[in-house]
Formats: C-alpha cells, sequence, structure tokens
C-alpha cells in the first residue's frame, strides 16, 4: 500500500516506525520547526527527526488546503496514518487516499477526544484507559472504531510513563489495523458510550492549589510530570512538582501549603483535606531536588 503519515509528537514515532516497516511509505506530514528552549532556537519535530535519519521524504505544510492540490496531482494513495499531528485534516483531504485515513488515538473513544487525552485521564484519576485506532471524518476524533485496546494505569504512574506506553500499544494496534487494510479486511463500527473533550493545556491548568484535596494534588502533579510540571508555591517560592503521593490518614494537617516536616526523602505539605507527600520537586532556576533536600534549604529541618 502507498501511505502518507501525518506525525509531529514523540508519540507518533513507534506508529511512523510501523508504518514505514508494513507500507511502502511516500512522505511523511509534519508541523513546521519551532523555536523551543531557553536559547529559542529552531527545533525540527520528533517525527521529521526521526524521517531525516532513515532519508524520507518529509513536507511541512503550513496551508493545508494548498497542500491537498499538491496532493491531488501526485500519484494516488491508498492509506493516510495520523498519529499526534495536532491539526485536524480537512475532508478534501481525507477524501484522498483509496481505503481512508487511520488515526491512532490514547484514549478508550469516545471518552477524551481532542488534545490532551493522557493528561485529562490522570489529572482526573482515571484508573483505566486506552488506544483506539480509527477511520478519520471530518469531526474531532469521531471516526468509526477499527480497533480498541484497554489499558490499566498504575497507582503511581506520570504522564511521561503512560504516554510512552500508550505510544507502544498503539503501533502494535496500527500494525494490525495495516495488515487488514492490506488485505482488505479492514472493518470498522461506531464509536459507543458517552463522549468527552479535552482541550490544549493552558498556564492556568499547570498551577496546584494547596487547598484541593490531597488526592486531586497529587494526580494533577502525576498529569504533568516531567513536563510541562505543575507550578505552585512553597515557602514562598514558585516550584515545579515532579513526583508525589497521598502521605498516612494519620497525618495531621496545618493550613494549605504548609510545611509539615519529612517522611523519608519526601516533603509532606498539608492540602485541603490530607497531607501530600511531595518527593521530587525543581525551585525556579535550580535542578531537580528530593522534597527532603528543598526542605533542609526551607530550613524546615536541620
Amino acid at each position: 500500500m502507498r501511505t502518507l503519515f501525518f506525525g509531529t509528537s514523540d508519540f507518533a514515532v513507534p506508529s511512523l516506525r510501523v508504518v514505514a516497516q508494513a507500507s511502502q511509505l511516500v512522505a511523511v506530514v509534519t508541523q513546521p520547526d519551532r523555536p523551543a528552549g531557553r536559547g529559542h532556537r529552531m527545533q525540527a519535530t520528533p517525527v521529521k527527526r526521526f524521517a531525516l535519519e532513515r532519508g524520507l521524504a518529509v513536507h511541512e505544510p503550513t496551508d493545508l488546503r494548498a497542500f491537498v492540490r499538491d496532493l491531488a496531482e501526485q500519484a494516488r494513495f491508498d492509506l493516510f496514518v495520523l498519529a499526534s499531528y495536532g491539526r485536524m485534516l480537512p475532508q478534501a483531504l481525507l477524501d484522498l487516499p483509496r481505503v481512508g485515513s487511520l488515526n491512532v488515538h490514547p484514549s478508550l473513544l469516545p471518552a477524551y477526544r481532542g488534545a490532551t487525552p493522557i493528561q485529562s485521564a490522570l489529572r482526573n484519576g482515571e484508573r483505566r484507559t486506552g488506544v483506539s485506532v480509527m477511520l478519520m471524518d471530518a469531526g474531532m476524533d469521531t471516526g468509526d472504531i477499527v480497533a480498541q485496546v484497554p489499558v490499566d494505569i498504575a497507582d503511581d504512574e506520570c504522564y511521561g510513563a503512560l504516554h510512552d506506553r500508550l505510544a507502544e500499544v498503539g503501533a502494535r494496534l496500527l500494525g494490525e489495523a495495516l495488515e487488514h487494510a492490506a488485505t482488505g479486511e479492514l472493518t470498522a463500527h461506531p464509536q459507543r458510550g458517552e463522549s468527552s473533550i479535552t482541550a490544549p493545556l493552558s498556564r492556568a491548568d499547570l498551577q496546584v492549589d494547596w487547598a484541593w484535596p490531597c488526592a486531586r494534588i497529587v494526580n494533577a502533579i502525576r498529569a504533568f510530570s516531567p513536563q510541562p510540571a505543575a507550578r505552585a508555591r512553597l515557602a514562598g517560592e514558585p516550584v515545579k512538582l515532579l513526583r508525589a503521593h497521598v502521605a498516612p490518614a494519620s497525618q495531621r494537617p496545618g493550613s494549605p501549603g504548609d510545611l509539615l516536616g519529612v517522611e523519608g526523602d519526601a516533603l509532606l505539605v498539608a492540602a485541603g483535606q490530607g497531607v501530600v507527600a511531595l518527593e521530587e520537586l525543581i525551585p525556579a532556576n535550580r535542578s531537580g531536588l528530593s522534597g527532603r533536600a528543598f526542605a533542609q534549604r526551607a530550613e524546615v529541618v536541620r
């Protein structure tokens, strides 16, 4: 099958690897280079870097409607594949491939459609998520389901670890879908169940309020670790929060945000309900510290 792959982030790389192995991959489409890091230097997307290392043609269109016209003049395509591309494809583009367009999405659709399904599941304290491969339509993650598999979330799992697991699960599921497409046995069914939509992250989403219940705080920290990291003020200074758990119920909290001492390498912080054991954080303009090390800097313990 002649394929075209659309993807941008690290999540898409395992799926791109599968498409390159299982089909005649004509080219890769990704987002244009963007400034990143402290120096704001232009950086290629993870998908572009992977593609160039393997000698694959790369397109970085800024106008997808113009890109449709260019593609329509080329030879036929059997299938488009999309994973974490970051833009919706116009219907004119979806109409080009003979079989259709497959999308790898890290949730059990129709739950958690949209831009931030992994972070949203963790922030909401879900115990299970999954991966769906769907045939795309013009809606936001509304297409018929080709394959779907549930994935349990570990109690202490953070965004980074869950993201990587789901990327590999999605690539395996996509490989099976490609085999079915190649033999003409690809089937799909409409999405079933209650739908929900997630939105791109804002700065406000990253802010933790110590007046929240401790479980909500811990879930927020897990949802954004290691990047972009949840934010709060602690001992009068801004910090990024990387790892935490709910402390035993026997702990006696003070006012929200109070530093209550240490337990092992964790700093105990009073929440609105209960106590958070903060294991790892990053103070402003410094490298990461354990909760105990931060407490020593703040003279909570000597």
